[in-house]
């Protein structure tokens, strides 16, 4: 069982950039966005923190298509899903009843309880469209 995350400074700053950021961030833009604003947390304290804020489920994970983990705190607790911008990053958290149906079907079509699952959804958000509408 994880003991509780002890909240030191660094920790706290980190969870405090989290709090700020509507799109999922991985943890070197986390890292870089702690240096900009002039906080002294080591990449290696970064990467401790998020794990741990995962483990306890205070935030949630992406994974990119070249598997480089993404953050973010979420504002619900209960099981969402994400649909999340290419462009800019920024994302929704949807509900998907029909999914939860589907894979609780699914398992118990193949013996299977307790089912767990992570969908989430890509495209480009409508600002993005505009913006490189505008551009191109």
């Amino acid at each position: 069982m994880n003991q509780p995350l002890r909240m030191t400074k660094q920790r706290a700053a980190v969870a405090d950039v989290l709090e700020g950021s509507e799109e999922f961030r991985s943890a070197q833009q986390l890292h870089e966005a702690l240096r900009d604003r002039g906080d002294a947390v080591g990449l290696a304290t970064v990467y401790r923190t998020l794990q741990a804020l995962a483990d306890g489920g205070d935030v949630d994970v992406l994974r990119t298509e070249d598997g480089e983990a993404l953050y973010r705190r979420c504002a619900r607790a209960e099981h969402h899903h994400h649909l999340v911008c290419r462009a800019c990053g920024r994302a929704v958290e949807i509900d998907g009843p029909t999914v939860e149906a589907w894979a609780a079907s699914v398992g118990a079509a193949h013996g299977f309880a307790e089912i767990e699952h992570t969908v989430e959804l890509w495209g480009t958000c409508a600002d993005c469209r505009a913006s490189a509408a505008r551009e191109g």
